[in-house]
């Protein structure tokens, strides 16, 4: 019998949940020390699409942070109301921007830039629950994401847990957008099929 991915985010989220308060903590400060050595040009003229945190998720605003330090201009989302659908995108000015958004999560206050925000991302940084060796990842089960990245130009980053990068292959279904890289605590930046 094949697990469903409803059965895999229990048991993710089960494992995560596992984690210490100290664990998690550590893992966000190792995720934002390595955006200094990413392989990626992340200056003053660059975009990057990130998200905050929810839960249980690895990072913290400290990876928003450290990539605002270097001037990267940070497009965080904004999640609707009514039924999934793409994304709209906001300038991330620091924690103190952020509110409580759709279903607890932090989002951004300020000027709504539309849901093609995105177009302008040199990278883009997503959660995941999991992501197998040929970049399917798997979220929350919403599809956000998988309505928002179709087209997307820029690297894909899933920000995981070191233990969430799997060799056995992950359920997937033909809409699901897949990523080229990850970003984990212990390994930092790696690209997928590598």
């Amino acid at each position: 019998m094949q697990t469903t991915k409803k059965q895999l985010r229990a048991r993710f989220e089960q494992r995560r949940s596992a984690r210490s308060a100290r664990v998690r903590q550590q893992a966000a400060l190792d995720l934002a020390a390595w955006v200094a050595a990413a392989p990626f040009r992340l200056e003053y003229d660059v975009t990057v699409a990130a998200y905050v945190p929810f839960g249980t998720e690895p990072g913290s605003t400290a990876i928003l942070d450290a990539l605002g330090d270097r001037g990267v201009i940070v497009l965080l989302p904004v999640v609707g109301e009514g039924a999934p659908r793409r994304m709209n995108w906001v300038r991330y000015d620091g924690p103190d921007s952020l509110v409580e958004g759709r279903w607890g999560l932090s989002e951004p206050t300020g000027e709504q830039l539309g849901e093609d925000a995105i177009e302008a991302a040199s990278l883009i940084l997503v959660p995941a629950y999991a992501v197998d060796a040929t970049g399917t990842r798997l979220g929350r089960g919403a599809g956000y994401y998988d309505r928002t990245l179709p087209g997307a130009t820029a690297p894909i980053v899933a920000v995981v847990y070191d233990d969430e990068v799997l060799d056995d292959a992950l359920p997937a279904d033909e809409h699901d957008v897949r990523v080229g890289w990850v970003l984990t605590p212990e390994g930092g930046f790696r690209e997928l099929g590598r």
